[in-house]
Order: structure tokens, then sequence, then C-alpha cells
């Protein structure tokens, strides 16, 4: 990929020889004031972020989604603005939002020339400002991407105690989960923690008797063999997808195991009927209602 095929400084191209102002003004769309980048392409949430970078020159820091964005997170919202903070008064573009602050070396960092928040700054960040059901897929794969654990935003937490957001992201924290692989993953466990249940486990390994891999699920509790899986639309509508779908729960279920599928349609129109076929798969496995209730208690930013 050559320089001119991400976002880049009109004026620096221009005094670097590598385009003419003919061909900036032809070949090229700009996204910010003297950021351009070649027409037609989409730009996506990482694009944005070094568009936004390239804008600042400089003078900021990226922090927030563009942070997020440059850490490696999937899943961003690419119609969602900028974000930088910066010291100083300034006239913000449209689609970049500007945050008048100063953020603490230790918790910069730098990427691919960049400097932005470090990922435990970001989380910090993301948490506190969104809403639950909208930070937490963010933070669950901000966390896979960077190796990030809970314990981490917690410690950025301590240490800027009375900012704005607190008590919203004190209740996160517990619920971040890296081994969600999809925001309707997240979205699943938050729907079955918040209806009472224990925090299902991600990334459950099944084995035989023998030892021998059978098959990996999104989420579940193994002391009762019963699991969540959410579906996307390829295993309902590709055949070679569903056949093997077939087969995996035939062999899951001769293990013993219960497996509730979820997808789309559920989680957003039915989702009683969710927790309906969870407890039911729970109760088949003899154990009790009283026996499967989360305990309630959700750690946070103290200690």
């Amino acid at each position: 990929m050559g320089v001119l095929d991400e976002p880049f400084s009109g004026s620096w191209a221009l005094a670097a020889g590598l385009v003419t102002r003919w061909e900036l003004r032809h070949n090229f769309v700009r996204v910010f004031p003297d950021v351009y980048v070649r027409r037609g392409h989409v730009l996506d949430a990482r694009e944005i972020a070094r568009a936004a970078a390239h804008w600042a020159k400089g003078a900021g820091v990226l922090v927030g989604y563009s942070a997020a964005a440059l850490h490696g997170t999937k899943w961003l919202d690419s119609r969602l603005p900028a974000e930088l903070a910066r010291l100083g008064h300034c006239r913000q573009p449209r689609g970049i939002r500007v945050v008048k602050a100063h953020i603490d070396l230790q918790e910069r960092c730098e990427i691919e020339g960049f400097v932005v928040t470090n990922p435990a700054r970001t989380a910090f960040d993301i948490g506190r400002r969104l809403s639950r059901d909208a930070a937490l897929p963010i933070l669950d794969a901000l966390c896979a991407a960077t190796g990030l654990h809970a314990q981490d935003i917690a410690a950025v937490a301590r240490s800027h105690s009375g900012t704005r957001g607190m008590r919203r992201l004190a209740d996160l924290i517990p619920l971040v989960d890296a081994g969600a692989e999809s925001p309707p993953e997240s979205r699943t466990r938050l729907l079955l923690v918040d209806h009472g249940l224990p925090a299902p486990a991600t990334q459950l390994v099944v084995r035989d008797s023998y030892g021998v891999f059978v098959a990996r699920l999104d989420m579940g509790w193994e002391q009762w063999r019963v699991a969540v899986e959410y579906d996307g639309a390829q295993h309902w509508t590709d055949p070679r997808q569903r056949a093997k779908d077939i087969d995996r729960l035939a062999v899951l279920e001769s293990l013993s195991w219960r497996i509730v599928r979820v997808g789309a349609t559920l989680l957003h129109r039915r989702p009683h009927i969710i927790l309906d076929r969870v407890h039911a798969a729970i109760r088949a496995q003899g154990i009790g209602d009283d026996h499967c209730s989360g305990d309630g208690e959700r750690g946070g930013i103290a200690g």
C-alpha cells in the first residue's frame, strides 16, 4: 500500500512532490482540513483516527474510539467521529470530537507514529463515557486485541478518583471479558448476567472422554454442561455450515451438553425466549433455580 492510499496531509504531499495541486483536487477528496484520501476510498475506524491525527499535526492525543481503533479493536463503527484530546482552544472540524484534557505521559503510547492513550486509559475513557450496553462490546474487543485485563482498567480508575462517570465504570469493569468474539456475544452475556445468572465462562473447550477436542463454545457453565451459542447469519443460510452445526450439536448432546442457540432476532426482539430456554436447559440438567443465580456482587475500582 502506497503512502497516498491512506489519509495524508495535503500540504506534506505537495511539498514532497508526491502530487500536484491538480491531482490533489481531482484524484483525492478532503476528509478534514488539509487531510485527503484517494477518491472512492471508504475509510474504516482506524483510517479515520489516522486522518484526525494528521489534522492535529502532533498537537493532541488520540483517545476513545480513535485510540481503540489504532490498538486494533474490531467492530468499531466507522460512522462515529474521531476523538482527540488537546489543550487550548481550537475549532474542531466536522467528524472530529475534540476534548480538552491532559493525558499523562504514563497513559500514552505511540502506534504507527501517532500518539494515543494506552489500552488501560482508552478503556477508562470509553467505559466512563458510554452507556454500559455500548461500552461493553468495545472493551471486550479492546481487551482481546491488546491483552488488557479488567484490573488494569481499575488501576487507572483509582488514579483518577472523582472523575465523571466513575460509578458507571465501576459497574462495567467486572463484566469485561476478552473471550467475546463479537458484539452480539457481549450483549448475550450481558443479558444473562442482568437476569440473575452467574457470568458464563467464554470460549469453553469441550473434549470427549479420551481428551479429544470436540468443540469450542461461545459461553456457558461447564459445571452444568449448559452453553449458549450466538449464531451469525451464515449458520442459518449456508447449507454446509448448517450440516456441520447439526453434526456438532449431536456430538455435544451425546456428551450430555445442552446448547441454547441464539440469533439476532431472538437477542433483539425476544430476549425473554433466550432466558426461558437457558433456565429450562439448566433445570433439565437437574439444577434448581436456587443454585443457578448470580451472587450479585460486582467488584470494581476499590482495593
